[in-house]
Parts: C-alpha cells; structure tokens; sequence
C-alpha cells in the first residue's frame, strides 16, 4: 500500500502567540480602494511600546521604502510585490499594510496565497504588529470569500486580543461565512457576533466604535445563523438588540424569519411572516417567495405550494388570502411562545382582509425549480419531466430552464437510477446553451458511483475537465473515493485521495473520514491512523466525532478491543464522549474478539448513561444494532441475567427483540445446561443463581421452562434440562 505522503498545509494566523499588547498608535492607517471598506480601528491607544529584537539589517528607514511606496500608490500590486521579495529588509509598517491591503482586495487565489505569505514571515519574526488594522480586516474578508473560513476567523478573533475592532463590513463577512458553514460554524458565528458586541458595549464613548458597531447586514448574518440551529429564543433576543444598534430590519431579515417558521415546523406562521413584512411597509423580494415556497415544499405541502405557483402565474395580489385560506385546517399550534413576539397573530374580526401585495410578482425559474424539487422529493419524476417541458415554452425568458432546472431533472433521474436519461439531459443542456456546473457532473458522478459503475464515474470525472471546462473540485473526488470504497477497492481510494492533493485541492473533513472508512473497510486500522493523524496537522479542518468513531472501527473489525478503548479514552480527554456509534463498534469488536467480559462491562456504561445524566455528558438513546450485539453475546455467553436487561432496554426503547434467533441461540448451545443429575450438591448450589436465569430467560423466549410446568419438552426423550429449580 501507497503510504501517506504528508499535507502540505497552512498554519492558522496566531496572534495570540505574541505578547499581549495593542498595536503602537504610530501605524499608519492605509487607504484602499474598497469605499465600501471604510479603515478599522483600534479601541485604546499607548504612548510605549516594546517590540521584539529585531536585526538591524531588518530596520529600513523611509527613504528605502520610497520605490515600494511609490508604487502602491500607484496602485501597481504586482511591481510592488516583486520589489517586496526583492528587498534585502523588511518594509515599513505603512508599506507591509498596503500591500496585504491591496492584495487581498485583488480578491484572487495568487494574491492571498501571496498575502498569507506576508502574514507567515511577519509571525516568524513575530512582528505582526506591524501591520494596521485596515489590511487585516481586508485579509479577513478576502480569507472568507475564498472559503478559508477558519484562518478569516482567527484573523478577526486576533485582532479583538489585540485591542482592535475590525470594521463591520469584515467582522460581518466573516460571520455570515460561519452562519452558513457546516458543523459548527453557526455556533462560532454567535460567539463572534458576542465578542464584538461585548467590546462594543464595554467602550466608554460609544463614538470611538461607529464603523464596529453591528448594521442590519451583520445581525441578519447572526440571525442566519440562530435559524440554521433552529434556536428561537436567541433569535428574539437578537431581533429586539437591533434598535439598540440603530439597526432595522430589512427584508432579508424577514426572509430569514421564514427560514426560522420552516426549521422550528411552524407552517401556520409562514402567511403571518407575509402579512407583517407588508404591514411593515417593506416591499418583498422575489427570493421572499421563493422562500415561502420552499418552505412549503419542505413541509411536504406540495398542494399550497402549487396554488402558490399558480396564483403568480395568474399575476393575483392576494397571496395572503390564498396561503390562510389553505391553511385554515392548520391553526396556530403553540400560544404564548416566543413567536409572538416576532410574528403578531392579526386580530381576529370578521371583516379582516389581509394586505395584497405591492405588484405582481411572476414565477421565474427559481420558482419552478423549487416546485420541481418537491416533486422529485414525492417520487413523481412524471411531473419533474412535463414541468422541464412547461418551461421550455414560456414566453417570459426569465422562466426558461436554467442550469439549477436541468440539475434537478437530472437529480431526479439519477435517484431513479435512470443514467442513461440524465445524460440525455446533460446532452440537452449543451445543445440548448446552458452550461453544466460542477455540481451537475457531481450529481452525475455520485448516480454512477452509487450503482458501482466505476469506470463510467472515472470517465465522466476526465470529460469535466478536457470537454466541459469544468475541474472536479473537493466533493467530486470525495464522491469517488467513497464509490471506491462500495466496490471494496481501498487501493484506488488512496489514489483519488492523493491525486486531489497533488493537484493542490485541500482535503475536507469529509474526504479525510471517507478514506479512512476505506481502509477501517478493507481491515487496516494502521492506515486508518495514519490518516487519522493526518487529519489532525490539518488546521483547516476540525477533527469531530466521525472521525473518532471511525478511527475506534478501524480497530473493532480486526476485534483489537483493547486498542479500541485507548482511543476512546482519547476521545474523552479531547471532549468528545462515546455515542451509539462508539459504543455500536466496541460491541462488534467484542463479539469478533469473542470477549464476553469485555460486553458485561461495555453494557453497564451504555446502561448508566441511558439511566443517569450528568451534566456536560450528552444523553445517549441505544440503537437496535448496539443493544442486539450485546444482546448476542451475552445469550452465546449464557450471561441470561444481563441478556434480559438489555431486551427490556430494547422494549423501553420501542426496539422489538429478535426471539426467533435468541431461541435459535440458546436451543444451539444451552439446550443441555444443567442436565447432570450426578453434579454435587455444593456444584448444583453455586450454580443455582445462573440456572434461575436462565430459566427466566426460557420464560422471556417461551421455551419449556419452571414457570410452565415440568410436562413440556423439547425433545421426547429426556435429553434436555428438566424444569425443577
């Protein structure tokens, strides 16, 4: 096997690695050419400041500068950064913050890769003091547009620990990135959101943070991110901080609301959200109506979805009307909650009419293609189809299929498992002028690889490139490497893997994990390490509860129990406590190991925390297949005492136990416990506690037992245990 070559990977920004004191009031403040980008500032000022040794061939004075200098004013980036590598000394202060300022608004993967450079030499010679806050907060929001979400995070967080506030449009940017990322993002948007706040309200004159302080944009990013965790009350709470902030909302923040009614299963609120954007005064936008659709189409209400779509057809002002009249069978479901603070219920009087809208507004493909989505979620390809065709003969262009249209046609050919039809459609697209994107080769890709056509996915991943123009990015290699791993070739995993690093695509954590299931797959939990500690130098990647679990699976399917629990001590001590998936694993590496002992101490830990919850630990609700593994052993182990706590465990839990196999089990290997009848007394006594439980357990199964009477057998001559106690 390959072995792993290791990641050549970016360290995150750490300025909390240098001593913990503001940037000197001498920085100059550097002027871009973003207006939009006012310069950020700090909140305190210092008249001493005692910078780190320096060399002296390092120290310039500003007549060195003046060529560097002269030319970013000129705006020449690139002559400027060649004068930079050029130079036998470190630039000034002013010089250093243009050109990260400059390159970082060029907003182009060579210019950040060119400014991270800059930001790496300064923290070697721990001299990032030098740079000002406008070409941080610049970087920052260059780092977020580029996807590297992580390092524009630690750039904002360092300069709050260094007594800065970043301007709003970059601490803003950086948040609504995180609302909208996987994981934790939303969470770490909150927390940024806070930590700005919290500087803000601690300032004794509030002017000195005018260009900090939140504005609609940056609470509708944390507003975003309360709706992506479904969390109600922090959203009210923020709401109502907007007047504080002279903040007010706009439509976006209504839309958002409308995310919010969807994610906490509130249909009966979505017409509400309608009725107060208008009686606000605000003028909704089409994409308010593409989310109220949505919403319904989540709800599986593909009926007022439809009435939907077809009142903006016929250009009818009445929405509001439509919506509550098709949803007078769905009153308010909760009273007195916190929604009432956001969404006033109107007053209910006979002659209510509720508000119309402003204008007309007509479906354009978005809305068609959100309708499409429903049905596909239906199963009802048929209509997906005639909708594609409906739409190629509207007369308005702005309904015309788009690419988003023709991939979900495309997706719903694929879950069918009709490939042979998607790539007709792909065919369509280009001979109709509409460009396939990635993700529509990516919906292609994951089709074939699902029904192990392998060679057809390795062939398509080649046409993205050579006849499309479209290069396969991180989640079309993980697709592949995880169809590699249905056909059990490990082999050509790592092949795929290393060949997306080579070509300079960062690994995700899901790649990482992906792989590792691979090899966890194919019985080589060494390289399941190694991948694993791959994972862990990566900074732009968080290590989380999948991979860990997978790392204790590489082990369990060679039945390596006891290498398995030192990783799970592991887990502990860096946060993550076991889940169902763990604790599912260690019982078929107990069950493989065939270790019984080892199921007795496995099942009275899942017993405590099912029964008992301390705070910090999540609770755990077992699974079938954890509690049937154990279950399995126990019974093969004649542990029948324990085995019938763990079914009663399966009741509770509304899981119906497998008797039939249980019987199977105990008739196979227990059927002649206890038949000696030439055992000593003092044998037959020491086991007297097993044989109730096991009678008990014949009880549970139905098997002939003391509870039924000695008269029932199993077989007719006497072979097997009678029932005296």
């Amino acid at each position: 096997m390959t072995a792993i070559n290791p990641l050549s990977v970016t360290h995150p920004l750490s300025f909390q690695s240098l001593p913990p004191t503001p940037f000197p009031t001498t920085t100059t403040t550097v002027t871009t050419t973003n207006p939009k980008l006012p310069n950020p500032f700090r909140t305190h000022s210092t008249t001493n400041h005692s910078e780190p040794s320096l060399s002296t061939t390092l120290i310039t004075s500003t007549n060195d500068d003046q060529p560097l200098l002269s030319l970013l004013r000129q705006r020449k980036t690139e002559e400027a950064w060649l004068t930079y590598l050029h130079s036998p000394h470190l630039p000034n202060s002013q010089c250093l913050s243009r050109l990260v300022s400059q390159l970082s608004y060029q907003n182009t993967k060579q210019s950040f890769t060119r400014a991270q450079s800059i930001i790496r030499r300064l923290r070697d010679l721990r001299q990032l003091h030098r740079l000002d806050a406008n070409s941080l907060g610049l970087l920052a929001v260059a780092a977020a547009k580029a996807g590297h979400i992580l390092y524009a995070t630690s750039i904002i967080k360092s300069m709050l620990h260094s007594g800065y506030l970043p301007h709003v449009k970059a601490w803003s940017a950086v948040t609504s990135r995180l609302a909208g990322s996987a994981d934790d993002g939303p969470l770490e948007a909150l927390k940024l959101f806070n930590s700005v706040t919290r500087r803000i309200r601690r300032l004794t004159d509030p002017s000195v943070a005018t260009d900090a302080r939140p504005d609609t944009a940056a609470f509708n990013a944390v507003l975003n991110a309360c709706a992506n965790l479904g969390d109600t009350k922090k959203f009210v709470q923020l709401f109502e901080e907007m007047p504080e902030f002279d903040a007010k909302p706009d439509v976006l923040t209504y839309n958002i609301l409308i995310k919010l009614c969807a994610r906490a299963n509130r249909k009966d609120l979505l017409v509400c959200v309608l009725e107060r954007i208008l009686e606000e005064g605000i003028v909704p936008c089409i994409t308010t109506l593409h989310s109220l659709l949505a919403a319904y189409v989540g709800f599986h209400d593909l009926e007022t979805a439809e009435k939907m779509v077809q009142a903006m057809r016929e250009g009818r002002k009445d929405l509001c009307k439509i919506l509550k009249d098709c949803n007078l069978e769905n009153p308010d479901q909760i009273e007195g909650e916190v929604f009432d603070k956001l969404v006033p219920k109107p007053a209910t009087v006979s002659n209510y009419e509720p508000p119309l809208l402003p204008k007309v507004y007509k479906p354009d493909s978005r809305i068609y293609t959100t309708l499409m989505k429903g049905y596909m979620k239906e199963g009802r390809i048929g209509d997906v189809v005639r909708m594609l065709e409906a739409m190629r003969h509207q007369s308005d262009s702005s309904s015309h299929p788009d690419h988003v249209t023709y991939t979900t046609v495309i997706s719903a050919l694929v879950k069918v498992g009709s490939m042979e039809r998607a790539r007709q459609v792909l065919a369509e697209m280009a001979r109709v002028g509409v460009p396939a994107n990635r993700i529509t080769y990516n919906v292609l890709l994951k089709g074939y690889c699902q029904q192990l056509q392998i060679d057809k996915a390795k062939e398509l991943i080649r046409e993205m490139a050579s006849n499309a123009g479209v290069e396969p990015d991180v989640v079309s290699y993980n697709i592949l490497i995880d169809g590699f791993i249905l056909i059990d070739d490990s082999a050509g995993a790592l092949e795929y893997f290393n060949e997306m690093r080579a070509r300079g695509i960062a690994p995700t954590k899901v790649s990482y994990t992906t792989l590792m299931k691979a090899f966890a797959s194919s019985g080589q939990p060494k390289l399941v390490h190694k991948v694993f500690d791959e994972m862990l130098k990566d900074p732009r990647v968080k290590v989380d509860q999948v991979a860990w679990n997978m790392l204790v699976e590489g082990y369990c399917k060679l039945g390596l129990v006891e290498e398995a629990k030192k990783i799970v001590e592991r887990m502990r001590e860096d946060g993550f406590y076991p889940d169902v998936a763990t604790y599912g694993s260690l019982a078929n590496g107990i069950a493989v190991a065939r270790k019984p002992g080892e199921a007795l101490l496995l099942w009275n830990e899942v017993k405590g925390r099912c029964r008992e919850e301390k705070e910090g630990v999540p609770p755990l609700k077992p699974d079938e297949g954890l509690l049937d593994t154990l279950a399995d052993v126990c019974v093969r182990a004649a542990f029948f005492k324990k085995a019938l706590e763990i079914v009663v465990c399966m009741e509770e839990n509304g899981i119906s136990p497998n008797k039939t196999k249980y019987t199977r089990i105990y008739v196979e290997m227990h059927s002649r416990m206890f038949t000696s009848k030439h055992a000593s007394k003092a044998r037959q006594d020491r086991r007297s506690d097993r044989k109730r439980a096991a009678e008990a357990f014949k009880f549970w199964l139905g098997l002939p037992n003391s509870y039924y009477g000695s008269e029932w057998r199993l077989e007719p001559d006497g072979d097997y245990a009678t029932d005296s106690v």
